[in-house]
């Protein structure tokens, strides 16, 4: 199998654990920590669940795959996730060796694997992390997008509702 088509199958994986933490209401983020081309872990976005700030698919991943691996490094892991990580994770992914990073859509707001900045690629820290940008992006973009778009929706009805109530 072409590594595109391996990228695209890992993303469509780390796609069904976004929709895990949609299914909590959570912000749909998925992750999943590939070993030897065999998955070793796997998160999603449970911050406002575990009332976590740092519970996001990342870090819940790489967690997990310390713990299998029976190491705090992670050498030669790759990690797929469905959005860019921001600069708590891409700091992790830094710190525990991760060897590549795969995302499907960027984060222009807090995106720290080149959109905002790009920490996982500084040659002034003591690892760099490889990075594929866009595998899947649209389709992970869009999901994230009509999360949003239904948040948005539901919070109008929400108010129109209690508007309706007080009239």
């Amino acid at each position: 199998m072409s590594e595109q088509l391996n990228d695209q199958y890992w993303m469509a994986q780390a796609l069904e654990y976004a929709k895990q933490a949609e299914r909590l209401n959570e912000i749909p983020v998925g992750a999943v920590l590939i070993k030897d081309n065999q998955l070793i872990a796997a998160g999603y976005n449970r911050s406002i669940t575990d009332n976590d700030p740092s519970a996001h698919a990342e870090m819940i991943a790489i967690r997990e795959g310390g713990r299998v691996v029976n190491n705090y490094r992670l050498i030669d892991c790759t990690l797929y996730v469905t959005l860019e990580p921001c600069s708590m994770c891409a700091g992790l992914l830094v710190h525990s060796r991760i060897k590549r990073l795969v995302f499907g859509a960027a984060d222009e707001k807090t995106g720290s694997a080149g959109s905002i900045m790009n920490l996982l690629q500084d040659p002034r820290l003591n690892h760099q992390v490889e990075v594929e940008a866009g595998i899947l992006g649209e389709l992970c973009g869009q999901t994230i997008s009509d999360f949003f778009k239904r948040r948005r929706q539901e919070i109008k009805a929400a108010k129109k509702a209690l508007r309706d109530l007080q009239a």
